[in-house]
């Protein structure tokens, strides 16, 4: 009796230690524990402060309120639970219930998405969302759902991410030149490792979670992300040089377990589709006006920011075989998507 009451104690504690600590995140209290609960894990690799995960917070407490208590969404942000390609593993299997990634990674399992990643098809906002919120994202959904036996789900709106510049701590990237042999970190992607061979740089695969101790050591020259995210992660500590490429547009699809997810009754899958498809729309909103200082802020860390007119480069790519290769790779109907709201491309 003794030894059962031990365990029951400990039992007791492992879960108020538990619930207190997810209650200094703000995701829930012990009151809300119990078995008709259920918890979402969602994963993603940006720092707590970024827009995203402010949104992502907002989008917990809204869902736990409207839910009575009922589901609860923990966020996991820095990657936490693993490296963009341990995380997406994990939500595949189920071990974790949702996951952000951009279409640069998650093309290594479902190539088709890539699409929305092609160098320069994107020349404004305005262009990014009438295709993503259109008939491009209808079609890149589809294909996730069709792929890998129907394990995942994309939810309709997309996180924004931004457009991808070059910083490094060599020399600057005005010209696609400059780029010629410099050991550059991409992600664990297809297709921005082909821009980067197109420009003859060396492009070499890290995952985020290791890029701040990659430049840091010099294991690369340099790396290419969102300006928004250069400030979050603190790259402005360990590169000299921000260079304003824009060679790609990224975002996030916000990803699910599809049977996981159909555990939740019908009401609750609606209001968590709501919820996180109101903090996608907001956390654009958001990035937008961060974006409208972020290049002075940038400055005021010590970054030289350098213009990189994007003709140059866009002629260096069309001068190989980039464009006819990737519109062999996604076929000529996905192409046609495509070019409907970026114009002729090859």
């Amino acid at each position: 009796m003794a030894d059962f009451s031990r365990r029951s104690f400990l039992k007791t504690a492992s879960l108020a230690s538990a619930a207190a600590a997810a209650g200094s995140l703000g995701l829930y209290s012990s009151s809300s524990l119990g078995a008709d609960v259920i918890t979402l894990k969602y994963a993603n690799n940006l720092p707590l402060t970024h827009p995203m995960n402010v949104q992502a917070r907002k989008m917990a407490k809204a869902i736990k309120e409207e839910t009575d208590g009922q589901v609860i969404l923990q966020v996991f942000p820095s990657s936490q639970l693993g490296s963009d390609t341990d995380t997406l593993a994990q939500v595949r299997s189920g071990a974790v219930d949702l996951f952000s990634l951009s279409p640069v990674i998650l093309g290594t399992l479902v190539p088709a998405v890539q699409i929305s990643a092609i160098g320069f098809a994107f020349k404004d906002y305005d262009t990014v969302w009438q295709a993503m919120d259109g008939d491009l994202g209808a079609h890149v959904r589809a294909q996730i759902a069709k792929a890998d036996d129907g394990k995942l789900f994309a939810f309709e709106k997309m996180w924004d991410n931004g457009y991808r510049v070059t910083t490094t701590s060599t020399r600057p990237v005005a010209t696609p030149d400059a780029l010629k042999d410099m050991k550059l970190r991409v992600p664990p992607s297809p297709i921005l490792t082909s821009i980067f061979k197109a420009f003859d740089a060396a492009p070499t695969a890290i995952n985020f979670a290791e890029v701040y101790s990659a430049l840091q050591t010099r294991v690369v020259e340099g790396q290419e992300n969102p300006l928004t995210l250069v400030d979050s992660a603190k790259l402005y500590e360990v590169q000299k040089y921000c260079s304003l490429t824009n060679h790609v547009w990224d975002g996030f699809w916000m990803l699910g377990n599809k049977t996981n997810f159909s555990k939740l009754s019908a009401e609750q899958q609606v209001i968590v589709t709501k919820h996180i498809n109101a903090g996608i729309l907001a956390q654009r909103e958001d990035l937008a006006k961060l974006q409208g200082s972020i290049r002075d802020t940038l400055k005021g860390k010590g970054l030289e920011i350098v213009e990189a007119p994007p003709e140059p480069f866009r002629a260096k790519l069309a001068s190989t075989s980039y464009y006819a290769d990737w519109k062999k790779t996604f076929g000529d109907d996905a192409w046609a998507i495509l070019e409907k709201y970026a114009g002729k491309l090859a």
